[in-house]
């Protein structure tokens, strides 16, 4: 592998070669069952406790298709504006490794269910960036293999592998883009934001958890470079796997810049498949990439054509959703957010918790607070993605009407916050458990602040000469003895009002 050291300059790549992206997009769909067979489509379970002899492959066995996967098929066709073919089959993919039982994967070639089609990307700054989208086929996921004893958890220096064929025959989608082009410096931004509205889509639709930490959703990132402004697509390399959206954006960086060291180097880019390192930033060799005739394609003789009339083809593009882009600019005009405060919604995966504290009955700006600011933190300490903490969007509104009512204060309703995030109950049980209440008694807040008064004369003193800004100091005095149980406005009147400034 090429030395970090060695690689070229990003700016100089971009001066001497335009990038040309392909993004295959892996996605299991969130079906009951698997996608030829009556077994459960389950993450997590025992190993090897969800299979039966059609996953397995055993002589005989005979696959069904799965309904509800190919109608989510059409239905994410259609999302992404896609042509739904008339007519279509499946296709066996011959290869042999050992997590594919059948020793060939039931996938569609050259029939695909859907193509033709587009998702518009928003980038950072606001710009609007189309992707074209060859197609997207069904096809069943393979087994997983645990390779162990080796420093990487692959196979090469591993002492013996693992097999859980589980996951083999789950359904699958993969949605390939058309080559994009054009994007020029923000290639690496575009493969990112893609990956991420792909996900959102997905979600809004429900037919995929779309979980990057559990391998629902998988990318392979193709690069390749052109000579400048000539427009011959070079030698490809194929990066597996990628499992978050800041690595997609890392790993298409670094293949543009170690490919473009190799060309200036007079070196060729092998066509092969790479592997992404999350710690070092860097693409690791494969094995080399297979072209179509590598693999034997054939028409699957155990599974009939599946052809859409238009009318079922309708009627389910008559369920789509909201598409994620419509309900952002309808939330922005009824929430007022700027494109900024939008953006840091939709960057911190907080939009769809916010909307639902929202119809829980907080306002919009006290929701978006919480879960932008201090819920973020809170999931960045615990190393999970907003919405994995254990706080509801219900439980968010519940604290905020707290705090309107006068019984919490903000120090307060973060500590109540706390309790819920470390299942100690509802906000109301934590503040029955913890006696958390404010110090609302003026007579007991008033004997707080003659005290603090008498503490810091100085200051006393500045506000009764009319600073009244000097009354911080003050309130920040009771609010300690008051163990941040006091109303803060009532203490700064009752602050004012001693040092004759009401």
């Amino acid at each position: 592998m090429t030395a970090v050291a060695e690689i070229m300059d990003y700016d100089e790549v971009l001066r001497r070669f335009d990038p040309v992206l392909g993004l295959e997009v892996h996605v299991e769909l969130s079906t009951a069952t698997k996608m030829f067979c009556g077994c459960a489509n389950e993450f997590g379970a025992e190993p090897n406790s969800r299979v039966c002899p059609v996953c397995l492959g055993m002589p005989g066995a005979l696959p069904v298709v799965n309904g509800t996967a190919v109608e989510s098929a059409i239905r994410i066709g259609l999302a992404l504006d896609c042509q739904v073919a008339e007519w279509c089959r499946f296709a066996r993919k011959n290869y042999f490794y050992p997590d594919m039982p059948k020793n060939f994967q039931t996938s569609q070639y050259d029939e695909p269910i859907v193509f033709d089609g587009g998702l518009d990307i928003v980038l950072d700054d606001g710009e609007v960036f189309r992707v074209g989208i060859e197609r997207a086929h069904m096809e069943e996921d393979t087994g997983k293999s645990l390779h162990v004893g080796g420093a990487t958890g692959r196979i090469h220096g591993a002492e013996h592998s693992l097999l859980d064929y589980n996951r083999a025959g789950v359904p699958l989608i993969e949605i390939v883009t058309k080559p994009i082009t054009g994007a020029g410096e923000r290639a690496p931004e575009v493969a990112r934001a893609y990956v991420t509205a792909l996900r959102d889509l997905l979600r809004s639709m429900g037919v995929s958890d779309v979980r990057m930490d559990q391998g629902s959703l998988r990318c392979d990132a193709n690069v390749s470079l052109s000579p400048k402004g000539s427009g011959e697509f070079g030698t490809r390399t194929e990066t597996k796997n990628v499992n978050s959206f800041r690595s997609i954006e890392r790993a298409v960086r670094f293949e543009m810049r170690r490919q473009a060291s190799l060309l200036v180097n007079g070196s060729e880019v092998v066509q092969e498949t790479r592997h992404f390192d999350e710690s070092s930033g860097e693409t690791s060799s494969g094995r080399r990439k297979e072209e179509a005739e590598d693999y034997r394609y054939f028409p699957e003789p155990d599974l009939v054509p599946i052809a859409p009339s238009r009318e079922w083809v309708e009627q389910l593009r008559g369920t789509l959703p909201e598409m994620p882009w419509e309900r952002r600019r309808r939330v922005q005009e009824q929430w007022g957010l700027s494109d900024e405060e939008l953006r840091d919604l939709v960057n911190a995966s907080a939009l769809d918790l916010v909307a639902a504290t929202v119809d829980a009955g907080a306002p919009p700006s006290e929701a978006r607070s919480w879960w932008v600011a201090y819920l973020s933190q809170r999931a960045n300490e615990r190393g999970v993605e907003l919405a994995e903490l254990s706080v509801t969007p219900a439980q968010v509104a519940r604290v905020i009407e707290l705090v309107a009512e006068g019984k919490l204060t903000h120090k307060l309703a973060r500590q109540v916050v706390d309790g819920v995030l470390e299942d100690r109950g509802d906000p109301d049980e934590v503040i029955a458990a913890d006696g958390i209440e404010v110090v609302s008694d003026d007579s007991s807040l008033q004997a707080a602040v003659d005290e603090a008064l008498a503490a810091q004369p100085d200051a006393a003193e500045k506000i009764r000469g009319g600073k009244v800004q000097a009354a911080g100091a003050i309130v920040g005095a009771v609010m300690k003895a008051t163990q941040g149980q006091a109303d803060a406005k009532r203490v700064r009147e009752l602050v004012l009002a001693a040092c004759g400034q009401q």
